[in-house]
């Protein structure tokens, strides 16, 4: 298996967070003009911050996609603590700034929007690597992708649901998106490895 079949977990798992810092801060910036004029300044900063890290996080991704699967399990950690560092600054600015219901359920909606998107863009890949597998291999390649798609439409139908409760705070938006995060790092990691046990067999 070549190497840059063997790093599409640590991959999708980047693009992931990616995508979703992305999503949140096109939302916190749409919605910035309604923050009150005494936070704006705040707001701005905040904004600022998180566009900072998404920037660093992004820039150690390409770093590490460049370098292989072994400098992904050198420094998942540290990626995982700026990944932490940016949900709270997050979740600060939700506290401070953007304590608006609507400001919220909007950047949730976003961000459920990008984690869905992740996980069938995942099972897409895994589907076009899958096909360039040997025909006796494929079936259990096609397996997982339909797992993958599973899980996709699962953690769409969960988000959905919060979608349309409304008035939920931050902390169990961001709890349910932690969860359907979850989920995806768990299947997008089974998946991988059946496919990378389905090569190795048909070699």
């Amino acid at each position: 298996m070549s190497q840059e079949s063997s790093v599409h977990v640590y991959l999708n798992w980047a693009k992931q967070r990616v995508d979703e810092m992305d999503a949140t801060l096109a939302s916190l910036e749409a919605k910035a003009g309604q923050v009150k004029a005494d936070s704006k300044v705040k707001a701005d900063q905040l904004i600022a911050d998180l566009k900072k890290q998404r920037d660093a996080f992004q820039a150690k991704a390409k770093a590490q996609a460049q370098a292989g699967e072994a400098a992904w399990q050198a420094n998942k950690a540290q990626m995982e603590a700026q990944w932490k560092t940016f949900e709270g600054e997050v979740k600060t600015y939700f506290d401070t700034v953007g304590k608006q219901v609507e400001q919220q359920q909007a950047a949730f909606r976003d961000a459920a929007a990008a984690q869905v998107k992740a996980w069938r863009e995942a099972a897409d890949k895994l589907q076009t690597e899958g096909n360039k597998v040997a025909a006796a291999k494929r079936a259990e390649i096609n397996a997982a992708v339909e797992q993958m798609k599973a899980g996709a439409a699962e953690a769409d139908a969960r988000l959905q649901k919060l979608k349309q409760a409304g008035n939920e705070s931050w902390s169990i938006l961001s709890a349910a998106l932690a969860e359907s995060r979850k989920s995806f790092d768990q299947a997008n990691q089974k998946a991988w490895e059946n496919f990378k046990r389905a090569v190795s067999q048909a070699a």
